[in-house]
């Protein structure tokens, strides 16, 4: 018998455009959001900029899933 892993109700994928194809695939009937956020990994600059890129990738982040659970809430 062949295990599965589990299935899922949403899958939101965060890769940015460019790596899109490389974002992981989720078998079964789940809801796929697709938000595009820039990869911290590429950013140049001093440490103090890719700091500075990386906190606001996590904050855009943070209101994403933010105004999506309020939109849940009221639908």
């Amino acid at each position: 018998m062949i295990e599965r892993g589990p299935y899922f109700d949403c899958v939101v994928t965060v890769c940015d455009e460019t790596s899109a194809e490389h974002c992981p695939a989720f078998p079964g009937p789940a809801r796929r959001l697709h938000w595009p956020f820039a990869d911290p990994s590429s950013f140049t600059g001093t440490p103090e900029e890719k700091l500075a890129g990386t906190r606001q990738v996590r904050d855009s982040i943070r209101e994403r899933i933010e105004a999506w659970c309020a939109a849940d809430e009221n639908a």
